[in-house]
């Protein structure tokens, strides 16, 4: 089984995740509330793969973006996610691809559908939160 590398990003704001509500045509969990992020495409670091996928997503730079951790999730395939955490960003947030976005509370992680996400989300919360 092929090993695809993803990116996601985890922004952060006022006790506050970004997610995203996948649209209906997509091909990987239609209609999931997830954590937005993309491929890692040949040739491309995670890095570079992390601030190219926010700029076509969200049209956000983002600022100084934390290694949170690396998580395995078979779907079709075997994906290799990498997470990071992102506490500060420049431009405006817009949705370029999904559904909606929406601000969950870190508190409620129970709100986000893909487990590998809630994951992610904790070790965020269990090597960096104060």
């Amino acid at each position: 089984m092929k090993l695809l590398d993803c990116v996601a990003f985890m922004l952060i704001d006022d006790g506050k995740i970004l997610a995203e509500k996948r649209t209906l045509t997509t091909l990987l969990d239609p209609g999931a509330i997830a954590i937005p992020g993309g491929h890692v495409e040949p040739g491309e670091s995670w890095e570079e793969a992390l601030y190219r996928e926010a700029k076509e997503e969200l049209g956000v730079t983002l600022n100084n973006p934390q290694f949170v951790c690396s998580l395995l999730e078979k779907l079709p395939e075997l994906y290799q996610i990498h997470y990071y955490a992102v506490e500060s960003w420049t431009g405006q947030i817009e949705n370029h691809e999904a559904e909606s976005l929406l601000w969950i509370p870190l508190n409620e992680l129970e709100r986000l559908d893909l487990a590998v996400d809630k994951i992610a989300v904790n070790e965020y919360l269990r090597i960096y939160a104060v």
